[in-house]
This record gives C-alpha cells, sequence and structure tokens, in this order.
C-alpha cells in the first residue's frame, strides 16, 4: 500500500513538473510581450537568472524600437551577468552602452561590462594581454565618470589588482634569469623592470634579487674581476638599504655585505667559491 502511494505520489510530482517545463516552453515561444515579461522580471527577483535571461533575449526583438527596449536590453544583460555568463554578458551591455548611451541605466551598463572584461582577465602567469585591455577601459570610464564614486571606488581597486598582475609578471619574469643561476640577465632584466616602471608593486623584491644577482657575478667570476663586481654588489646594496632600511631581506644582505667588505679590504685577491 506504501509503495501504492509513493508511486502515485511521484507520479504526480513528475506531471507538475513536466506542466511546469511545458508552460516555460511555451511562454518562450509566445509573442505576447506582456506576459514575457512579467515572467521575465518575476524569474530574475526570484534569482532563476538563466530562464530570466532567455526569456529577456526571446522578447528583444518584439520590444525593440519601443519604450521598453532599453529595460528589457538591460536586465537581458544584468541575468547573464547574475547567472556568471560573463562573456555573454560583456557582449549585452557593451551593445546596450553603444545603443543606449542617454538610458537610466546606462551608467551601470557601462560599469558591469568592465566588470566582466575584469573577471576575464588571466592569472599573471598567463597571456596579459586581456589585462591591459581591461585597464585601459577602465581608466577611459573613470575619465569620463569622475563623480561616479561607488562605481570609481571598484574601479580603483581592480586597476589596483590588475597592475599587480602585470607587476608581478615582470618581476617574475627577471627572477626566473636568476633561478636559472644567469646572474649577469638576471641583474639587467631586473633593471629593466624599475626602468620600466619605478612604481612597480614589487619593488623592495626587485631591488633584493638585483643585489643578490650582482654579489653571485661576483663571487663566481674570475678572480681579476671580483672586485670591481663586488663593488657593483655595494652600490646595489646601498640602494636597496636607502630605500628599504626595515626590510625582511636586511639580514641577509648585511651579513653579505660584511663579507664582501673583508673581501675588499684584501684587495679583491679572495676568489670567492
Amino acid at each position: 500500500m506504501n509503495k501504492l502511494r509513493i508511486a502515485s505520489a511521484l507520479i504526480v510530482l513528475l506531471a507538475c513538473a513536466l506542466s511546469c517545463k511545458s508552460q516555460y516552453e511555451m511562454l518562450l515561444s509566445s509573442n505576447d510581450v506582456e506576459a514575457k515579461y512579467a515572467a521575465a522580471m518575476d524569474y530574475f527577483n526570484n534569482k532563476k537568472y538563466q530562464k530570466a535571461a532567455q526569456l529577456f533575449e526571446s522578447m528583444a526583438v518584439l520590444t525593440s524600437g519601443t519604450a521598453r527596449d532599453d529595460t528589457v536590453q538591460y536586465y537581458w544583460g544584468l541575468s547573464n551577468y547574475r547567472f556568471k555568463d560573463f562573456y555573454t554578458a560583456e557582449s549585452n551591455f557593451a551593445r546596450f552602452v553603444e545603443n543606449f548611451p542617454r538610458s537610466p541605466f546606462a551608467a551601470d551598463a557601462a560599469f558591469y561590462r568592465l566588470d566582466c572584461m575584469y573577471r576575464a582577465t588571466y592569472r599573471w602567469e598567463l597571456d596579459q594581454l586581456p589585462t591591459r585591455s581591461c585597464m585601459a577601459s577602465i581608466s577611459e570610464y573613470m575619465r569620463e565618470n569622475p563623480d561616479d564614486t561607488p562605481h570609481i571606488q571598484a574601479c580603483e581597486e581592480m586597476l589596483k589588482d590588475l597592475q599587480r598582475r602585470l607587476d608581478r609578471k615582470d618581476f617574475e619574469a627577471g627572477r626566473q634569469y636568476y633561478t636559472m643561476e644567469d646572474y649577469p640577465a638576471a641583474r639587467v632584466k631586473l633593471r629593466n623592470v624599475l626602468k620600466n616602471n619605478a612604481e612597480n608593486m614589487y619593488r623592495e623584491d626587485v631591488l633584493y634579487y638585483t643585489a643578490m644577482a650582482s654579489y653571485h657575478y661576483a663571487r663566481l667570476s674570475v678572480v681579476d674581476k671580483q672586485k670591481e663586481r663586488y663593488l657593483v654588489f655595494v652600490d646595489d646594496y646601498l640602494n636597496f638599504t636607502g630605500e628599504y632600511p626595515d626590510s625582511h631581506y636586511r639580514n641577509e644582505l648585511d651579513g653579505i655585505y660584511r663579507r664582501v667588505q673583508k673581501i675588499l679590504g684584501r684587495g679583491g685577491e679572495v676568489n670567492e667559491k
């Protein structure tokens, strides 16, 4: 008896599910704009963003050129955004900004487009072309909307994070030579990092590895070249300690500096290998 009741309940539930699905599919293919719009907004408000996006998309042609056009287009993009389909949402918002520059939704649409671009960028280890493109778009938005305080603050945080990725990539490219023990190339590459961007967020690390590269290059050099190359390390050490006197690298570099001073005090004749 219990099995029969369970089976009957399952049949009823299945029928309800099929009925609901059928209703949605019928609505999706309907030309009833009012019904579609009301259902789409209901799905959106209840966080059923995928269904909302499909309904807004299906009525976009029907509302084109009407007073509801920008609302439908905006919520189509916003539904995709909330569903985390950022690639499609970015296309939605880009098209919206182009077609409805005076809409009350325009500022939000422009910002959400930037956020979609930001979310589509890669980790520092990967290609940073999308990062640079996103940064250019964010900077343009900030220039054009200087009074949009809430969005400007978010843009500043995005820019900071994206710049950190670029800085990390440049720094790691130099450190890679250091890891490979190609110390002359490491020093040149690391110095170029700061030459190209003196405000690199990894400046302390760059200067540390520059000094370490100089030291190891001198240490591994032939005796006749050691003195002049140790003097290069001394310059790098003084540059570092002048900028970062309280660095966590300080103890290590101080120890190396004292060792180098002893070597230089002997006329640079000691081959420290």
